[in-house]
């Protein structure tokens, strides 16, 4: 497997559609064991497939301290959702070092196949609930900075890319 990178806000592949998974194989197996490394890398709790470039229906996920439990949403679906929400801060992989309020529900239920193609339910509250809802909007190629107001939205876009063009600054000096 060629080595992941995660994509940054704003590069359009983040607004890609994942497509269903047909085959829970060793090939994606393979794919969740390089996102979670990635992620663990990144010091992050969640990772979709499309935030690497893959346009699958993919979520790794694991918001222990401890970093010791894995959990590997293949073509997930929310079956419930609280109606009671909160505002809560969320940050992002693909949105490195910018932080702002997201609406979710404070519970969901969600129904996935895990890495032996078992269909699963898994009821999450809390962090796990904001991070399965967050992960599952990179699936449909939503960022969560698209919650926040417009005049938010070109501020991180244009900070982001000045941010980029640093990077390849400082990589080439």
């Amino acid at each position: 497997m060629t080595q992941l990178t995660i994509l940054r806000y704003p590069d359009p592949r983040l607004h890609t559609v994942a497509i269903p998974v047909t085959a829970v194989d060793a090939r994606l197996r393979k794919l969740a064991g390089a996102m979670f490394e990635i992620m663990y890398e990144a010091a992050g709790i969640g990772l979709a497939a499309t935030q690497v470039d893959v346009h699958e229906r993919l979520i790794v996920i694991d918001v222990s301290e401890s970093r010791d439990q894995p959990l590997v949403l293949i073509n997930p679906a929310i079956v419930w959702a609280s109606a009671e929400t909160r505002v809560g801060d969320e940050g992002c992989l693909s949105v490195p070092g910018i932080y702002d309020g997201v609406e979710r529900s404070i519970a969901v239920k969600v129904q996935a196949l895990d890495l032996d193609g078992k269909l699963c339910v898994h009821s999450a509250e809390g962090m796990l609930a904001v991070c399965i809802q967050h992960e599952m909007d990179h699936l449909i190629g939503k960022v969560f900075v698209e919650y926040l107001s417009p005049l938010k939205r070109n501020r991180i876009k244009t900070k982001m890319i000045k941010q980029k063009k640093d990077e390849e600054r400082d990589s080439v000096s």
